[in-house]
C-alpha cells in the first residue's frame, strides 16, 4: 500500500509540474506577470513637486517637507508670468534629482509634421519614472546627463504616461523639460494624449496611486483641481492633441474607428473636438451629436480597441489610413507580449508591460518601442538593441 501512495503521488507531483510550467510558459508568452513586493518609498511625501498653480499674474511653485513624525509643511515661491523659474524635481526610490527652467506660456502644438527626422515611439509607461528614462538613454534619445542628444529626431508618446504608478509628477515634469529641451535642437517631443490623461483632466482618479491623493490634500486642494485650468500640469495637457500624422505616419492612443474613416472631419478638427470635451465625462445622450463619437469611450480615438478584436477587415483599416493620407498608425492602449505589426503592416501596436518603479514582478518586464528611421520600422528593446519589422 505504501508503495502505491509513493508510486501515485510521484505521478501526481510530476504531472502538477508539468501542468505549472506549461501555464507560466503561456504566462510569460501573453506578458502576464505576478508582484511580489512593494518598496515604501513609492509613499515618501518629503520633497515632492513642483506642483504649479496659476495665481492672478504669478505662477506658484510648491513643493512639500516634512513627514508624518514631524508633520508636513508647504514651501511656495512665486514668479510672474512673463520670466522661467528654476526647479527641480525629486525621485525617492534614488535619492536623485533632475533640473529645468519652467515657462509658464504654454502653446498648442501643431498635429502635422513633415521632415527627414527619425521617430521613437512608446507609450503607456503608467507612471514608470524609471523605465522611461533607461530607455530614452539606451536608446540614445537622451544622454546618462538626462540631456536631449536625439537631434532633429522625433519622440512620440502614445498616452497613458500616467495612472497605475507612484511616479505621475516625475513622468510628466520629465516629458516637460525633454520638451523644452527638443525645441532648442530641432526635435520635438509629442505628448499624444491617451484615456488616461483624459480620465486625470475629467477628474476620474480611480487609478491613480493614493499618495496624489494625500498630495492635494496638503496643499489644501482637492484632487481634481491638481490637474484643472488653474494648475500648470492640467493647462499643460490640456493643450495636447489625441492624433498628430508625422512623417506620414498616424500617431493616436487607441486607433480609428470605420465609422471616424467615414466622416469629413480633418485631423486638426478631431483635435479641436477632442480637446473641447477633454474635461467633459462622456455619456450618449438621445439627441444624436455627430461628435459623440469621437468623445465614445468605446469608439473614440483616445479609447477605440477594434485593431484587437478582430472585428475589422483590411479594407477598414486601410480606409482609416487613406482619410488621413497616412502609410500607417500606431497605437497604445491594448497591451501586447512585444511590439508588433498587425494588419500587412498597416496597424503597429506599441503598448508592452514596463517596469514599476517600486514593484518587483516575475518574470521581469522589459520596455519596449518603435523606431522609425530612413521609411524602415524597428523594434526597439530596453538594452539598446534594435529589430526589424
Amino acid at each position: 500500500m505504501k508503495n502505491i501512495i509513493l508510486h501515485n503521488l510521484k505521478h501526481f507531483m510530476i504531472t502538477s509540474t508539468i501542468i505549472l510550467m506549461a501555464v507560466a510558459g503561456f504566462a510569460v508568452y501573453i506578458g502576464a506577470d505576478v508582484h511580489y513586493g512593494d518598496n515604501r518609498l513609492m509613499y515618501k511625501l518629503d520633497q515632492s513637486g513642483p506642483f504649479a498653480f496659476y495665481q492672478g499674474n504669478q505662477l506658484s511653485i510648491n513643493y512639500l517637507r516634512g513627514n508624518r513624525n514631524n508633520g508636513f509643511s508647504v514651501d511656495q515661491q512665486n514668479v510672474s508670468l512673463s520670466k522661467s523659474a528654476a526647479v527641480k524635481v525629486y525621485f525617492p526610490l534614488e535619492d536623485s534629482y533632475f533640473e529645468f527652467q519652467l515657462n509658464p506660456t504654454i502653446e498648442v502644438p501643431k498635429d502635422h509634421y513633415n521632415d527627414q527626422g527619425p521617430i521613437l515611439a512608446i507609450s503607456d509607461i503608467e507612471s514608470g519614472f524609471k523605465a522611461f528614462r533607461d530607455f530614452l538613454i539606451a536608446n540614445s534619445v537622451i544622454n546618462q546627463e538626462l540631456q536631449w542628444i536625439f537631434g532633429h529626431g522625433h519622440l512620440v508618446l502614445v498616452g497613458d504616461f500616467v495612472d497605475r504608478g507612484y511616479s505621475t509628477n516625475q513622468v510628466l515634469w520629465f516629458i516637460y523639460k525633454l520638451e523644452q529641451e527638443a525645441k532648442s535642437h530641432g526635435g520635438t517631443v509629442h505628448f499624444i494624449l491617451g484615456n488616461h490623461e483624459i480620465k486625470n483632466l475629467q477628474g476620474n482618479f480611480q487609478k491613480a496611486g493614493k499618495r496624489y491623493f494625500q498630495v492635494a490634500a496638503l496643499l489644501g486642494k482637492q484632487q481634481y483641481e491638481m490637474f484643472d485650468n488653474d494648475a500648470f500640469l492640467g493647462r499643460w495637457l490640456h493643450s495636447k492633441n489625441s492624433i498628430e500624422l508625422i512623417n506620414g505616419h498616424l500617431f493616436v492612443h487607441g486607433g480609428i474607428h470605420p465609422d471616424v474613416a467615414k466622416s469629413n472631419w480633418t485631423l486638426s478638427e478631431i483635435n479641436q473636438i477632442v480637446r473641447q470635451n477633454y474635461r467633459k465625462p462622456y455619456f450618449p445622450t438621445p439627441e444624436k451629436d455627430k461628435s459623440e463619437l469621437l468623445l465614445s469611450t468605446t469608439k473614440g480615438p483616445s479609447w477605440y480597441r477594434g485593431y484587437f478584436d478582430q472585428s475589422l477587415s483590411q479594407v477598414e483599416v486601410e480606409s482609416g489610413l487613406d482619410k488621413f493620407a497616412a502609410k500607417a498608425v500606431i497605437v497604445g492602449h491594448t497591451p501586447q507580449s512585444r511590439v508588433k505589426t498587425l494588419f500587412q503592416g498597416k496597424v503597429i501596436a506599441i503598448d508592452v508591460n514596463h517596469p514599476k518603479d517600486y514593484r518587483s514582478t516575475f518574470p521581469s518586464r522589459h520596455s519596449e518601442g518603435l523606431l522609425i528611421e530612413n521609411s524602415q520600422l524597428f523594434r526597439l528593446l530596453s538594452d539598446g538593441t534594435k529589430e526589424a519589422l
